[in-house]
């Protein structure tokens, strides 16, 4: 009697373990029955835009359901990381999140709208990006030894611009003044776009640009590219050096790009879009077009990501401690 009645206690929680789970399952088989919304926290024209776009269109035709981009600029990627936290989990609202978003501002600003690990499911790494150090023509100075020099004999008066504080852009830059030991002036801005328009117009002197958005006024002759912020050169730039070749050893910066989810979307649905989202990463047009940005394709499961965003945070907290930076 008591195993009788045992077994139908265990039957029971057992059908009911099913029932709860039914409706994730059933989502995620009938997933997705409506248009996708990826929320981009900068402005259009930036690399996170450019790179989410590229990404749209492969999953759209990989999901058979129309993949649109939603830009919402502000507070170093906060205004959009807010926005998509607190989205529905239902798959159906991606972010592009960036190692500012996921890796700096928890550590750069005193309040943060949204908790970047607890709110969010990570999906995959979209892409690799190095940052170029490029210069409005205009300016005197070609290299990077003449970029100190010339910063050091004018302390404050080049100002760089970026794609808002916190950001990897900004903190190319400062890392660069804390290790060259020159006075400049960051002047932020709400995303890289405008950052850029700036530059093109010698309001601003310099930037360290994210390569994707940088490259083609670099190949017009619009933009001077002193030098790339990675350990190696880069293969679509190969004549520019790196910064630490250049003249200020052990200089090391990069900038990576990846998809989420907010936190509570069922784990089939998280499984599907990361599926989707590697296999739309290794496709050949899809992979040509992120390299011809300048940039390297990613592409691995949410553990590995997730493994991955936690050290990165450590070694941009780390950076941001040493540099000074905050914001209130």
């Amino acid at each position: 009697m008591t195993i009788a009645h045992f077994t139908s206690r265990r039957g029971l929680l057992a059908a009911a373990a099913a029932c709860a789970l039914w409706p994730a399952l059933a989502a995620a088989q009938a997933f997705p029955t409506k248009p996708i919304t990826i929320i981009v926290p900068f402005a259009a024209g930036g690399t996170t835009d450019i790179l989410a776009r590229i990404i749209a269109q492969g999953l759209t035709a990989e999901l058979g359901q129309s993949v649109v981009v939603d830009n919402r600029a502000g507070a170093g990627g906060n205004i959009g990381g807010q926005a998509a936290a607190r989205s529905a989990a239902d798959g159906y609202t991606l972010f592009m999140g960036t190692v500012g978003t996921h890796a700096i501002n928890a550590a750069l600003y005193k309040k943060m709208p949204f908790d970047p690990v607890k709110d969010f499911a990570p999906l995959t790494r979209v892409a690799n990006v190095p940052n170029l150090l490029v210069a409005n023509p205009a300016q005197p100075f070609k290299t990077v030894q003449e970029l100190i020099a010339y910063a050091k004999a004018n302390p404050g008066k080049i100002n760089f611009g970026s794609s808002g504080s916190g950001s990897s852009i900004h903190l190319s830059g400062e890392l660069f003044k804390s290790m060259a030991k020159v006075d400049m002036q960051h002047v932020p801005y709400k995303g890289s776009a405008p950052a850029v328009t700036d530059l093109l117009g010698n309001q601003i002197a310099i930037m360290f640009d994210n390569m994707p958005s940088a490259i083609q006024h670099v190949r017009s002759g619009k933009l001077r590219a002193i030098a790339v912020t990675t350990a190696k050169r880069s293969p679509e730039l190969p004549d520019v050096p790196t910064i630490a070749e250049a003249g200020v050893p052990g200089y090391e910066a990069t900038s990576w790009f990846g998809m989420f989810a907010p936190a509570a979307t069922p784990a089939p649905v998280v499984g599907q879009l990361n599926k989707a989202l590697v296999k739309v990463l290794a496709q050949p047009d899809i992979k040509k077009k992120i390299n011809e940005q300048g940039a390297e394709t990613a592409g691995e499961t949410p553990e590995q990501f997730a493994a991955f965003i936690q050290q990165e945070s450590v070694k941009w907290g780390k950076v941001v401690r040493e540099s000074g930076a905050s914001v209130d």
